[in-house]
């Protein structure tokens, strides 16, 4: 978060997405070994200048939590979108 709040605060709204299941799927990871747990954060946002209405079945989708167990990778990121 540290690398991303300043970017945050420059706008007065922000849209953030947390697509990981489609992030996961285009960024696939190759490490040896493999780990045994793999937990993969990316966070895709929006700058916005006025808040915006998200239909309730669209709302913000918190990835369920992993319980890590062994050999653990974990990845942090995120992208800037403007529109």
């Amino acid at each position: 978060m540290s690398y991303w709040l300043p970017k945050l605060q420059n706008s007065p709204y922000n849209l953030i997405s947390f697509p990981s299941e489609e992030y996961a799927s285009r960024a696939v990871l190759d490490i040896a070994p493999a780990p045994d747990t793999e937990i993969r954060v990316y966070m895709v946002f929006i700058p916005l200048d006025a808040p915006v209405d998200i239909p309730e079945e669209r709302a913000l989708q918190l990835p369920e939590p992993v319980e890590r167990s062994g050999f653990t990778v974990v990845e942090w990121g995120g992208t800037a979108l403007e529109i």
